[in-house]
């Protein structure tokens, strides 16, 4: 017999459905309900209702609306028993999407990449969500069981063996995980308050995290994010937008997993780590005094990097289009830390206090699944902008982060894909799509359609492009930019006062000193004559970089590494 148990404190009866057969649960602790059964595939009744599948399933084989299996946790033999983890100071990240990373797009296909990410020289893999969703393609986003990994991709123990792959090459993983609201599908609400309406977010239903019932569904939060790192052997989690999680608790949510995280970290030896993303722009997250988060996102960096390289200045970008905005994120963290928000119509952030907050907290990226996939049809940058983007990104005091594909100029797009399975559901999705870009000119036909399995085609990986180039010679500039940061101290300072920023707003230019080390990176239309005397060439984007005569001379859209 096996015993079931599920939290449903509105329900006035409650059945287990084993293959089939219906067996009655007895109340147990307020809320909950228990029952011994046979083993089998199961789901819940809820006053003589559908049947659902557990809230806390570990394995959709069927997906994520059927019955839920039982999965033995212990089962899996694991081999990285001296695996300590990695700290968040000195690694360098890799963004990665499941289901597009490989052809295949499953773990065990996945882990016959990860030589190529060895000798790229990351040491984290960052692996957006794998919560069982609805249908087979998606983003991941929309997580219908929380507790399950989607099938698809391999399962649950799809998922142990890539996590074990990963540590026998001295990669740590970092699991993306969505707790500011869960996918259309979902039957949580019909268990308990799991929603509540006293708060919103743009994607649906809040959590409920601090209403009437919240203990429960905080518990069960806590729970799935001890899971992971516990019985998968998950070396930290990204938060995924933890300004939408509506908490007014005097014990906020996002600190008290942190410090159950701390705890498990204690007792298992195991440095594990919480990465926020959010659009604060307030370092308190990453307080030890105050959330104590181990890191968090850094969309400023981005948005400066990015205009600098394309020019680009719609939307967000407005306030980025100077070098001096490229020069206070590299060396102040955030742009908007207390200043006026064009995009937002007010005053916006907090400013970052470079005496105690180190700068490896802070994780940067020139391309992540956003801001790429959110493009309109998920453009990547070019193979000129990279050069320039990757220079600046892998020599910031920062926790640099790559996105899939960029480190050889992947020419396949990045774009937003679904499979809904509600007919309703799709076709909104789908018009949706086309009318969120309307306004920028961009012609309804020329956005992909999210439901056609062909957008998640093309989404896809080419790994036959690493031979040849530009792209060689690509992946060639990002290993030269790794292996340097690997080897030179100045360049994983935790502080930021050993930065200076020197630029240059009419030539677009900027100089950026890391110890001994200047880089340089120009962004103007016309070659820029950059004085540096007694300084010696280290690398460089383009091969017509040449230095004389105290000056090193740079083609536009190039960057160069020098010691002084």
């Amino acid at each position: 017999m096996t015993s079931y148990s599920v939290w449903a404190p509105d329900a006035a009866r409650v059945d287990v459905e084993v293959d089939g057969a219906a067996y009655p649960m007895a109340a147990g602790e307020p809320g909950w309900w228990v029952a011994d059964a046979p083993a089998g595939d199961y789901a819940f009744r809820l006053d003589g209702g559908d049947p659902l599948p557990d809230p806390r399933s570990r394995w959709q084989p069927d997906g994520a609306g059927g019955p839920s299996r039982l999965y033995d946790q212990a089962a899996f033999q694991w081999a990285d028993h001296e695996w300590r983890g990695v700290p968040l100071q000195g690694s360098v990240i890799y963004e990665l999407h499941i289901g597009t990373f490989t052809p295949e797009g499953t773990f065990d296909a996945a882990i016959g990449h990860l030589d190529h990410l060895t000798d790229l020289g990351v040491n984290v893999v960052e692996v957006m969500p794998v919560a069982a969703f609805q249908g087979p393609r998606g983003w991941g986003y929309d997580g219908v069981c929380l507790w399950a990994v989607h099938d698809p991709y391999g399962g649950p123990d799809g998922l142990k063996r890539f996590v074990a792959a990963c540590h026998e090459r001295g990669l740590a993983v970092l699991l993306d995980v969505v707790y500011n609201h869960v996918g259309p599908g979902n039957s949580l609400g019909a268990f308990g308050p799991y929603f509540t309406t006293a708060h919103t977010t743009p994607w649906g239903p809040a959590v409920n995290l601090d209403q009437p019932g919240s203990d429960e569904v905080r518990a069960f939060l806590l729970g799935n994010a001890l899971m992971w790192l516990r019985d998968y052997h998950i070396d930290g989690l990204r938060l995924d937008a933890v300004h939408a999680l509506e908490d007014h608790r005097a014990f906020p949510f996002l600190e008290e997993l942190a410090v159950a995280v701390d705890g498990l970290s204690a007792a298992t030896g195991r440095s594990l780590l919480l990465i926020a993303e959010s659009d604060l722009n307030d370092a308190r997250l990453v307080s030890p005094v105050h959330t104590g988060l181990s890191g968090q996102w850094d969309d400023d960096f981005h948005h400066a990097v990015h205009v600098a390289v394309t020019g680009e200045t719609a939307g967000y970008y407005a306030d980025f289009d100077s070098m001096a905005a490229l020069a206070k994120v590299i060396s102040r963290v955030f742009y908007h830390d207390g200043t006026w928000s064009s995009f937002r119509g007010r005053t916006h952030g907090r400013p970052v206090d470079l005496l105690v907050t180190p700068a490896y907290r802070f994780v940067v990226y020139d391309q992540d699944h956003d801001q790429i996939g959110n493009r309109a049809v998920g453009d990547r940058l070019s193979v000129s902008q990279l050069r320039v983007a990757a220079g600046l990104v892998l020599t910031s005091p920062f926790t640099p982060m790559l996105f899939m594909g960029e480190e050889w100029g992947a020419s396949t797009p990045w774009q937003f894909f679904s499979s809904f399975t509600d007919p309703g559901l799709a076709a909104a999705v789908s018009t949706g799509r086309r009318a969120e870009f309307a306004h920028f000119g961009w012609a309804a036909s020329d956005v992909p359609d999210p439901q056609d399995p062909a957008t998640f085609e093309r989404s896809k990986l080419v790994w036959a492009e690493l031979s040849s180039s530009p792209h060689s010679d690509v992946l060639a500039w990002y290993r030269s930019l790794l292996a340097l940061r690997r080897s030179e101290p100045s360049l994983t300072n935790p502080r930021l006062p050993s930065v200076a920023v020197d630029y240059d707003e009419a030539a677009r230019w900027i100089v950026i000193t890391r110890g001994p080390l200047r880089v340089v990176a120009h962004v103007g239309s016309a070659p820029a004559q950059v004085p540096l005397p007694g300084a010696e060439l280290v690398l460089a984007s383009d091969p017509a970089v040449t230095l004389s005569g105290g000056s090193v001379s740079l083609p536009p859209m190039t960057v160069a590494i020098l010691r002084v």
